[in-house]
């Protein structure tokens, strides 16, 4: 039997955390892990399925369980929709927060961007002004979501990850992927412009500001 190694996980989940080969080799099945763990096997699918709605494991029917690599989304997304259903203004709060958390790591977020990676900004970029200048034109959502976790990807920091990737889904899940404004949406690809620009000439601070600019402008968005 293993025993819990981290307090308030459940048997399954501890086993998972410690499992070398988890997510190579795949999981051993229910029957037996419910003799190795020492619980029942409907005590194991129900611990089963709250892994698997955080995102820690894979289930397939042909394959078995897998272990997922580590993802702070799912959790974040999970409780974000459930708290924006309750109260919308939870995403005005939760928009709040992801300002401030780029704004903390982008000096060091931007320090570690490679020349690969400035060159998929740069691409980002021109794809958004086809879009933009287009007819008809078209929201460049995609290249907007794409654009910040681009940014902040080298950080290597699983949980500010996770927390964009869930503002994302939260942003379009509340409707603002869609259209408003045009001179709003402009105004918003020129802040990234100068942001990208910014990070191609190493003039970070300029970025900074352009991003601060930029952060503000959710709360002066067109209804």
């Amino acid at each position: 039997m293993v025993n819990p190694s981290y307090n308030g996980l459940s048997e399954f989940m501890s086993y998972l955390a410690a499992c070398e080969n988890g997510d190579t080799n795949g999981l051993p099945s229910l029957t037996d892990l419910s003799h190795e763990l020492g619980i029942s096997v409907a005590g194991l699918r129900e611990q089963l399925e709250v892994a698997r709605a955080l995102g820690l494991v894979e289930v397939r029917p042909r394959t078995g369980t897998r272990r997922l690599t580590y993802s702070f989304a799912p959790a974040v997304r999970q409780s974000l929709a459930y708290a924006i259903a309750l109260d919308r203004g939870h995403f005005i709060q939760f928009a709040d927060m992801r300002k401030h958390i780029e704004l903390a790591y982008w000096h060091e977020a931007v320090s570690l961007l490679t020349g690969e990676d400035q060159a998929e900004l740069q691409v980002l970029m021109r794809q958004a002004w086809d879009k933009l200048n287009g007819s008809p034109i078209q929201i460049p959502h995609d290249e907007h979501r794409k654009l910040h976790i681009i940014i902040f990807r080298r950080l290597g920091n699983p949980f500010v990850t996770g927390i964009l990737e869930a503002y994302w889904d939260a942003y379009k899940a509340v409707g603002l992927d869609v259209y408003t404004d045009y001179n709003y949406l402009k105004e918003v690809w020129q802040f990234h412009q100068q942001m990208v620009d910014a990070i191609a000439a190493g003039d970070f601070e300029a970025g900074f500001t352009a991003l601060r600019e930029h952060t503000d402008l959710i709360y002066h968005r067109p209804a």
